[in-house]
């Protein structure tokens, strides 16, 4: 596999505003409540990973909207689970930052919290917070004969260039996201609904309103989960929560100032409006990252 990411990062960035040719994670059985577009769900050791580090307040986590027998009710929202306990995932959160991919212009999109605005790279690649699923992208579409995000972007913006150069499979693919085996490694289920429900969390998720506590909650029941089982470890609960509230890290801090100064998505960046990346993010600790011609 080999994929040409120089000027894209389309697999990390919302680019709907800019032609993203469907919505297809708001599809099908199961349809996710918020409204963040290509979101890699992380593994558990990924998950503790990132709250060992100091990272817990760079994840969000995501609810599906469903029907049938394997669903939960909280707080008035019908949600994918098992045993009236709500299942879930977990990702990176997406902030909105000024960038020109594409060759285009410069404009507000939401991306993932760790992309570079100004290289369009990645903070954390080559690092052990590098998610594997992000490192393998996109080998399980490509195993499954699903359309990629590289060719959606040539299929939209063919001027750009040539972006999946490659189409082999890799041969260290993760094992798929929702998979048998997923529970309590990809796919979590929450250990306390009538907390949810009382806390009002799952609504402000879905109206992008979600605070520090409603991620903790489920960020912490996710890194205190034992795969292949709807076991959640409650000392493990505990501890992991306390450290994502207490996370201070470069990723919570710009997110705010990314909030504070985005304008409309899509809308074109004025520089006079927008903060300078290094500033926002460089100066507040976040790895630098070299020009793709470096």
């Amino acid at each position: 596999m080999d994929v040409n990411c120089e000027g894209c990062a389309g697999c990390c960035l919302d680019w709907r505003p800019l032609g993203a040719p469907d919505d297809r994670e708001r599809e099908g059985r199961y349809r996710a409540l918020d409204d963040a577009y290509h979101l890699v769900p992380l593994s558990r050791d990924e998950i503790r990973g990132f709250v060992d580090s100091g990272l817990g307040d760079a994840l969000v986590p995501r609810l599906f909207a469903a029907e049938g027998d394997r669903t939960a009710t909280v707080g008035g929202h019908e949600v994918a689970g098992i045993g009236g306990r709500p299942a879930f995932l977990v990702g990176i959160r997406k902030l909105p930052k000024p960038v020109a991919p594409f060759d285009g212009d410069r404009v507000w999109l939401d991306t993932c919290a760790f992309l570079d605005p100004d290289t369009l790279k990645c903070r954390i690649h080559d690092t052990d917070r590098y998610p594997d699923r992000c490192r393998t992208y996109p080998g399980h579409n490509l195993e499954l004969d699903a359309e990629t995000e590289c060719e959606r972007v040539e299929r939209v913006h063919g001027e750009a260039g040539e972006r999946l150069v490659d189409d082999a499979v890799p041969g260290d693919l993760p094992p798929p996201p929702l998979s048998r085996g997923a529970l309590g490694s990809s796919v979590f289920l929450h250990h306390d609904p009538d907390a949810l429900a009382d806390s009002g969390a799952v609504g402000r998720l879905v109206d992008d309103a979600a605070t520090r506590a409603d991620r903790a909650t489920f960020v912490a029941c996710a890194a205190a989960s034992a795969p292949g089982t709807a076991a959640v470890s409650a000392d493990r609960y505990e501890r992991a929560r306390e450290r994502v509230l207490a996370a201070d890290s470069w990723v919570g801090a710009a997110a705010e100032g990314w909030r504070a100064a985005a304008g409309p998505r899509g809308d074109a960046v004025a520089d006079v409006d927008a903060p300078d990346p290094d500033r926002v993010e460089v100066d507040r600790g976040a790895p630098e990252t070299a020009d793709w011609d470096g």
